[in-house]
């Protein structure tokens, strides 16, 4: 997986995560909020994966 979509996979977890928080703390549902946070991680860990692809491309270069 290329470093561009690693963090476009990234983006769009988190931005999915934060939507159900945000549904699940309007709903008082704390499994989807919680369901949220998790997914939101995801996105940030996806998107550090592509951060250190293209550091390592750098400097490989």
């Amino acid at each position: 997986m290329s470093s561009t979509s690693d963090k476009a996979k990234g983006l769009a977890n988190e931005a999915v995560g934060n939507i159900k928080q945000g549904v699940g703390k309007a709903t008082d549902n704390d499994k989807l909020r919680a369901e949220g946070v998790i997914q939101e991680k995801k996105g940030e860990v996806q998107k550090a994966v592509g951060d250190t692809k293209d550091a390592v491309k750098k400097a490989t270069k």
